[in-house]
C-alpha cells in the first residue's frame, strides 16, 4: 500500500524482475487500511510516516518488530543507517530507542528554509546567514518586510511557517527553546511551559501579521511549492527535499538559498517530523518477501538513483555521496546541509492519540481564540484541555 507517485509502474515492474516476485499495489487509502488491520489481512508493506506514525501502531502491536531481520541483512546494517530512522524506533515508552519497525525512503530536517534572493534584493532585505541559524524573533521580522499587499490581500506571502502542520511545527519550537510539548510519559501535553509558551505566542503573532499561509488565512494552492515558483513566496519553512523540485526550474534555483532551520536559543535542534517509507504489519502473511522489497528498495540501485534527485536525503549514510552537487545551486544546498546535520533530533510523540487528531484540535479551536483576542496562556489552557482529554482516552484503549 502506497502512493502512486512514490512507488510507480515503473519502480514495481523493476522490483517484480529483479526479486522474480508479483507485487499487487494498492493506493494509500486510511480507511482502508484500518479495515484491513482490524480483520487481520494487511497489505505485506504499507507506507507511512514514522516521525508521526510509529508510536501509536507500535503501541496497539500492530507492527513487525524488523530487528531480526535487520541483524541478518549483507545490505541494510544498523551502522549504515542515518540517524533519522530512529524514527522508527519505539521501546513502549519513548520514541526513538527500541525496535526498529520501519526505515525512511529518504528524508529531511523539515524547519530549515529556502528563500528567494531576487524577492529579498527587490525589498532591500539582507539574505539570511548559511552558516547561522536565524533566530525566530529576526525570522518574523523579515517576513513582515518581505510582505507584499494589494488592496489589502496578500500577494507575495513573506515567510510561511506552518507546513506539515502547527501541531509539528509548535512541537520543534518547543524544542528549540529547551522544552517539550509533551510530559516525559507521552500521556499529556503542556503549551503552558515557559517554552512552548514562547513558541506559542510567536505563531499567533504569526498567525495575526498575515504574512503567511496560516490557519486563519490558508494557502489556496495547498502547500508551498506552486507559490514559491510562482514569485509569491519569498521563505518556504521546508528540508533538503524541497531543492528537488528546481532541476526543471534553473533560474528558479539560482536565485535560491537554503539556510538552517531557525531557533529560539535554548537548544539547536533540527528535526525530521515525517521521515518517509514503509513497515511490515504485524499479520503479513509474506514477511520475508517483504523485507527482500525492502532491502532492494532501500539500498538497491533504485535507492541510489534516488539518492540523486535531490528529492531528500538518502536513509543509508554511505548513499550521501550521491546527493547531487553539479551545479551551484545544488553544491550549496548539499554544503548546509552538511553543516545541518549534526543538529539533527528526534522529536517523539504520543503513542496514545494520532497526530492528526491534536492537529485537528488546533484547527478547530485557534482561529476563534485569535479573532477573540484571548491571551496566550488562555489558549494554552484551552488546547491542553482538549488535547489531553483526547490523549487520555487513547492512554484507556491502550492500556
Amino acid at each position: 500500500m502506497s502512493h502512486d507517485n512514490e512507488l510507480d509502474k515503473k519502480t514495481i515492474k523493476a522490483a517484480e524482475q529483479a526479486l522474480d516476485i508479483k507485487i499487487n499495489f494498492i493506493v494509500s487509502d486510511d480507511t482502508k487500511l484500518k479495515a484491513l488491520l482490524a480483520a487481520k489481512n494487511p497489505p505485506d508493506l504499507v507506507r507511512g510516516q514514522g516521525g508521526l506514525e510509529t508510536p501509536y501502531l507500535a503501541a496497539r502491536d500492530l507492527m513487525t518488530d524488523l530487528d531480526p531481520y535487520f541483524a541478518k541483512s549483507k545490505v541494510l546494517t544498523s551502522s549504515d543507517l542515518d540517524p533519522a530512522n530512529d524514527v522508527w524506533r519505539f521501546d513502549g515508552t519513548k520514541q526513538g530507542s527500541g525496535p526498529r519497525y520501519g526505515m525512511c525512503k529518504d528524508y529531511a530536517q523539515d524547519q530549515m528554509l529556502w528563500y528567494r534572493t531576487d524577492l529579498f534584493d527587490a525589498a532591500k532585505v539582507d539574505h539570511l546567514s548559511e552558516t547561522e541559524p536565524t533566530s525566530y524573533d529576526e525570522l518574523l521580522d523579515v517576513g513582515k518586510r518581505l510582505v507584499k499587499r494589494r488592496l489589502g490581500k496578500v500577494k507575495v506571502y513573506g515567510l510561511s511557517a506552518a507546513e506539515m502542520g502547527n501541531f509539528v511545527q509548535l512541537a520543534g519550537m518547543t524544542a528549540s527553546a529547551g522544552g517539550s510539548l509533551f510530559a516525559e510519559d507521552l500521556a499529556s501535553v503542556d503549551f503552558s511551559s515557559p517554552e512552548a509558551l514562547k513558541a506559542l505566542n510567536w505563531m499567533i503573532d504569526y498567525t495575526k501579521a498575515d504574512i503567511g499561509p496560516n490557519i486563519v488565512n490558508p494557502n489556496p494552492d495547498g502547500y508551498d511549492w506552486p507559490t514559491y515558483q510562482a514569485n509569491r513566496m519569498a521563505i518556504a519553512r521546508n528540508g533538503y527535499w524541497f531543492g528537488g523540485q528546481f532541476a526543471a526550474e534553473p533560474k528558479l534555483a539560482a536565485v535560491s538559498r537554503f539556510v538552517p532551520a531557525p531557533q529560539f536559543g535554548g537548544k539547536r535542534v533540527s528535526p525530521c517530523f515525517s521521515g518517509t517509507g514503509y513497515w511490515i504489519p504485524k499479520n503479513a502473511k509474506n514477511k520475508d518477501t517483504a523485507w527482500k522489497f525492502f532491502e532492494w528498495y532501500f539500498a538497491g540501485s533504485v535507492a541510489q538513483e534516488r539518492a540523486t534527485t535531490g528529492y531528500g536525503i538518502p536513509a543509508l549514510k554511505s548513499l550521501r555521496e550521491k546527493m547531487p552537487q553539479k551545479t551551484a545551486p545544488q553544491k550549496q544546498a548539499f554544503k548546509v546541509q552538511q553543516q545541518e546535520f549534526p543538529y539533527y533530533a528526534t522529536i517523539p510523540f504520543t503513542p496514545y492519540v494520532q497526530v492528526t487528531s491534536l492537529e485537528a484540535v488546533i484547527n478547530q479551536t485557534l482561529p476563534g481564540l485569535i479573532k477573540s483576542g484571548a491571551t496566550p496562556g488562555k489558549v494554552a489552557d484551552k488546547l491542553n484541555s482538549l488535547m489531553n482529554e483526547q490523549i487520555s482516552k487513547g492512554k484507556r484503549v491502550v492500556g
